[in-house]
């Protein structure tokens, strides 16, 4: 994969999210961030046709904006979310599951339409909520550590990575991109709280940096593991040098989440 490609591509996404997350108003960083969710759900279920799983695109898409909701609106509870998304899945399904033919694909169809709407769109909503409650320099700082982290890892990993960490879900990855990875994230936790966020204690910030990115480095594989069962390297190749929307958010899956945890009863 060229760097000059992948850098070419991501100089204007850059500047976007930057524009976006800085400037936008809530809403329009709601709308912008619920393209991503449901570009990257749809590469999600186009794997899974790839095993002839039949997941419901549309029915997904709904449930997913249901659940995105419950984000924007304090007032909409989780729970009321789930069930009604729930309710227009069982009746979707029996309304449309009604012949012998079709029956056999039932399982993995309802599983693979709820399971992917509840992994990508629940978690990465948490961007949007770090955004709304503790502002876009916090939410800069869970990027320097990704971005960094991630950087890390490949400028370490590709000429001194020798022990591989995940052979079958990356084969690429090493134990020593790991800690590249780690060592780079570390950077970027203490050089991002020091421009933007300086009442955070320093040990705190470095501490918040080296957890988070140990929980992309488990997320970036998971997403991995469903490429690697259907055969591709890449959940699309519409971002040119680096892919899909799913593979561009992937560490934030379980990342996001776990940062707006640390934040919300550690950093207050």
């Amino acid at each position: 994969m060229s760097l000059g490609k992948r850098t070419f591509t991501a100089l204007p996404l850059i500047g976007t999210l930057f524009v976006v997350v800085q400037y936008s108003p809530d809403w329009a960083f709601f709308l912008f961030g619920q393209g991503f969710i449901l570009a990257a759900l749809v590469e999600f279920y186009n794997l899974a046709e790839r095993k002839q799983l039949m997941p419901q695109k549309v029915l997904g898409c709904v449930m997913a904006l249901l659940v995105s909701l419950t984000f924007y609106f304090p007032g909409i509870s989780l729970e009321i979310a789930l069930f009604s998304g729930l309710l227009v899945a069982a009746v979707y399904f029996v309304a449309t599951f009604n012949t012998l033919e079709k029956l056999p694909f039932f399982p993995a169809s309802f599983a693979v339409t709820v399971v992917g709407m509840i992994y990508i769109s629940f978690p990465l909503n948490f961007l949007f909520r770090i955004r709304v409650e503790d502002g876009p320099f916090t939410l800069y700082f869970l990027f320097a550590v990704i971005f960094l982290g991630d950087t890390g890892a490949y400028f370490i990993g590709k000429p001194f990575g020798r022990k591989k960490m995940t052979p079958i879900a990356s084969p690429n990855k090493t134990w020593e991109g790991s800690a590249g990875g780690i060592l780079f994230a570390l950077g970027g936790a203490v050089l991002a709280r020091t421009l933007l966020l300086p009442e955070v204690p320093l040990w705190l910030a470095a501490a918040s940096g080296v957890v988070v990115h140990a929980a992309a480095q488990v997320s970036d594989p998971l997403e991995s593991l469903f490429k690697r069962a259907v055969g591709v390297k890449d959940s699309s190749n519409v971002l040119p040098g680096h892919g899909g929307f799913f593979d561009r958010i992937d560490s934030l899956i379980l990342a996001g989440p776990l940062f707006y945890f640390i934040v919300k009863h550690f950093w207050k």
